[in-house]
């Protein structure tokens, strides 16, 4: 069986590092910047960046209904930090009128952690691994509410308000706080692959 093709939404974002972790676990993966690379897609990317400036752009680019079509119709996909944002049903701290695709039952705090100056990195424990994950979180957001269908898989103790939610899933949608594509450790990546693979 040939491996899974897998778009990086490429109109914003760090795209490069995912092709890169998509590419040394053997996957066919490509930047999506048009509707006929969409179209080639057997699952989604949405990687972290600047979720206002990706809205506008999908919108300029006239992909936005495409992209929310294709992730509400069950395609696989993986966002990381603004990537959740743009998977998240609700939001908070958007600007007004801030779009996003959805696929996940969420409410994400944009930019909860803060500013750039207060972003930091550190070892979390996830319930689909043995061992922790090392995440590097840049101004992230986290999830304040789930559905009923949602599966938290990580979350971290913040200093003064307690624990928060930074990674979760949704039969073939998930979502991270924070920037798996940094640094060599694959296994999200790889969680992400198998879930392509058995969808």
């Amino acid at each position: 069986m040939s491996p899974p093709s897998i778009g990086v939404f490429a109109l914003q974002g760090d795209v490069r590092e995912h092709l890169v972790a998509l590419s040394e676990l053997g996957v066919d993966a490509f930047p999506v910047r048009r509707l006929e690379e969409l179209e080639q897609c057997d699952a989604l990317v949405m990687p972290g960046g600047e979720s206002t400036t990706m809205v506008k752009l999908a919108r300029s680019f006239d992909l936005f209904d495409a992209f929310a079509d294709r992730i509400k119709t069950g395609m696989p996909t993986l966002g990381t930090c603004a990537g959740m944002i743009m998977l998240a049903a609700r939001l908070r701290d958007g600007i007004p009128g801030q779009e996003t695709f959805g696929g996940l039952d969420v409410t994400v705090r944009r930019n909860a952690f803060g500013r750039q100056v207060e972003s930091f990195e550190g070892d979390i424990d996830f319930t689909i691994f043995d061992d922790p994950v090392h995440a590097v979180f840049i101004r992230a957001p986290w999830v304040e509410e789930v559905g009923p269908d949602v599966e938290v898989l990580a979350s971290v103790d913040v200093p003064g308000v307690g624990d928060r939610i930074v990674a979760v899933q949704q039969g073939p949608v998930m979502a991270t706080s924070f920037h798996p594509e940094v640094g060599d450790d694959l296994r999200i990546h790889r969680y992400f692959l198998d879930l392509v693979t058995a969808t």
